[in-house]
């Protein structure tokens, strides 16, 4: 347990928005106890069964990222280039929502420098378990809550990210419109979700309702980022996947 990062993630939170004290287990922090409702759907299911947490990294991310490349190149590469410069700076503090085992988490992370911290949020029990296992650094942290009620106030962070995993929660338009509700003024948003396109609609929206996983119109996550005030809103696609970035707006100069 990352005891010093846990304290410091304590201190972030903003109190008015927790239903239940703060608890550390397992080397998080747990801010939804014991009482929270299950996700449905089989994609939701399947991302809080220990077994697939445990072969998530080596199987299941990989299989969805190959997915996610069919018809486009670099997915990859561009992964690695956006987690170098969601962390250039170095003193920053960084929110990956639904982080799963953190595989994201910690390379943000090690990334970072002097009072910078990468906090990992994510409402799966066996997720967390498995990213302080394999991914806890010095400036890392992990906190088991809801990307849709997020429990921190707005803009705490100086990034926010969620990668490989909108299309598997149940509201995305909330829990998007969280992300940038707790943007810092100035702040990066970044995610990379699924894109629909013509071999995606094979599927059809019985599967969508049936496995929880959604696929999201080309102009759907862009939108949504500009409905919330951010601006400069970048996307980048690749196959059925896509790359989404904005800024969130500056405060307004003080008249007097």
């Amino acid at each position: 347990m990352n005891a010093g990062a846990l304290d410091r993630v304590e201190s972030m939170l903003d109190r008015s928005r927790l239903h239940h004290e703060p608890q550390r287990v397992h080397g998080y922090l747990d801010v939804l106890g014991p009482g929270v409702e299950r996700p449905a759907g089989l994609s939701h299911m399947l991302m809080n069964a220990p077994a697939v947490a445990a072969v998530y990294e080596k199987a299941w991310r990989p299989a969805f990222t190959r997915l996610f490349s069919l018809g486009g190149t670099g997915t990859l590469s561009r992964q690695d280039v956006l987690l170098d410069d969601l962390a250039s700076g170095g003193d920053r503090r960084i929110l990956d929502v639904a982080c799963g085992p953190g595989l994201y988490t910690r390379p943000l992370g090690r990334r970072l420098s002097g009072d910078g911290i990468a906090v990992g949020l994510d409402v799966s029990e066996p997720m967390l378990r498995r990213a302080v296992r394999d991914n806890s650094a010095d400036r890392v942290a992990y906190v088991r809550g809801s990307a849709l009620d997020l429990p921190f106030a707005d803009g705490t962070f100086d990034t926010v990210v969620c990668l490989a995993a909108l299309y598997l929660i149940p509201a995305p338009r909330l829990a998007v419109r969280e992300i940038a509700r707790v943007t810092a003024p100035g702040g990066r948003v970044a995610l990379f979700t699924s894109l629909q396109t013509p071999l995606t609609s094979v599927f059809g929206a019985s599967a969508e309702r049936a496995t929880g996983f959604r696929w999201f119109g080309r102009d759907e996550i862009t939108g949504w980022l500009r409905e919330d005030g951010l601006t400069d809103v970048q996307q980048t696609l690749s196959g059925q996947g896509q790359f989404v970035t904005g800024i969130a707006p500056a405060e307004p100069a003080q008249s007097g």
